[in-house]
């Protein structure tokens, strides 16, 4: 008997413990069948303390709301761990469709997959995820951006030039492209001093400059990753006196208002409203049951002070 016993408990563990491992019926909605306005994005931003970031989320927010859904929005504020806590929240509160502008493209890879368990598409937003399925990747040619960087400087100033660079967030994908272009030009035609990390940040890239023009007081120009830090450069070499080229990218308003003033020479500028709004349509074309390309691409323009709006 008391085997028996044994038995029928043991049995009900591998049952109950089964059953622990599927999904909750919220979890697979019939998205198909929905009207928009009761389907439900979620929306996970690397930080929104970027001007960047905070048009992409306007782009998403607004073609949204052209089409009747809802949109909960959730900042990372560029801590890979929280962002991986959101997305599970997110994915708690039962939404669609998972847009994910990614702080660290190998540390969201688990958040991914955890969305694709249990069926939810995921679409990333200007970087890309290392692992997991992603219906797409709506981003601008970052490889190719960079190399339109390098081409200016070379424009400018002339082969041999030494120049810094102030790279992003260490292990984001936009890093990583951006960099693989300006060096596609820059190894050959360039003087590559220096160049280290700052975050993306504004302040860090202040910091990191000064830091750089101490060591290298020889530097010509320099390549920022994104406009926030290529701002932070540009007070650093103003406090120093020294004549620096600067080329940030990204096409953000403050970027934009300085190259008409005659600081910042250039920024490689996207359309981060436009990668927004296709990322919407682009999930709501998927949650449709339609075909969606691997990479949906938003073109790029270099702006100086000769063609800046």
């Amino acid at each position: 008997m008391r085997k028996l016993l044994v038995l029928i408990l043991s049995l009900s563990l591998v049952f109950l413990g089964a059953c622990s491992l599927q999904p909750p019926e919220w979890a697979k909605p019939d998205t198909k069948n929905k009207d928009p306005e009761d389907i439900k994005i979620g929306l996970s931003v690397s930080t929104l303390n970027n001007p960047f970031f905070v048009s992409i989320r306007n782009g998403v927010e607004e073609e949204a709301k052209s089409q009747g859904m809802d949109v909960v929005v959730v900042d990372a504020q560029n801590d890979a761990a929280k962002q991986i806590n959101d997305v599970e929240d997110l994915i708690q509160q039962g939404v669609d469709v998972l847009l994910i502008n990614p702080t660290d493209s190998s540390a969201i890879s688990t958040a991914v997959q955890s969305a694709n368990s249990i069926g939810i598409p995921v679409i990333t937003l200007d970087r890309s995820a290392d692992k997991g399925e992603v219906e797409t990747l709506v981003t601008s040619d970052n490889e190719k951006g960079g190399e339109m960087a390098g081409e200016y400087i070379v424009e400018q100033l002339g082969e041999g030039t030494k120049v810094a660079e102030l790279e992003g967030v260490p292990g984001a994908s936009a890093t990583r492209e951006r960099g693989k272009g300006f060096h596609n030009i820059a190894d050959e035609n360039l003087d590559v001093a220096a160049k280290q990390t700052a975050n993306f940040d504004r302040t860090e890239g202040l910091n990191t400059m000064e830091n750089i023009l101490q060591g290298n007081p020889d530097v010509k120009a320099v390549f920022a990753h994104n406009d926030e830090m290529a701002l932070g450069a540009y007070q650093a070499i103003q406090s120093s006196g020294r004549d620096v080229l600067v080329v940030g990218f990204d096409g953000n308003d403050d970027a934009l208002n300085s190259i008409k003033q005659g600081n910042l020479s250039a920024t490689v500028a996207q359309q981060p409203v436009e990668i927004g709004k296709l990322a919407v349509k682009a999930g709501s074309d998927v949650l449709q049951g339609k075909k969606v390309e691997e990479l949906i691409p938003v073109p790029l323009k270099l702006v100086t002070e000769e063609n800046v709006e």
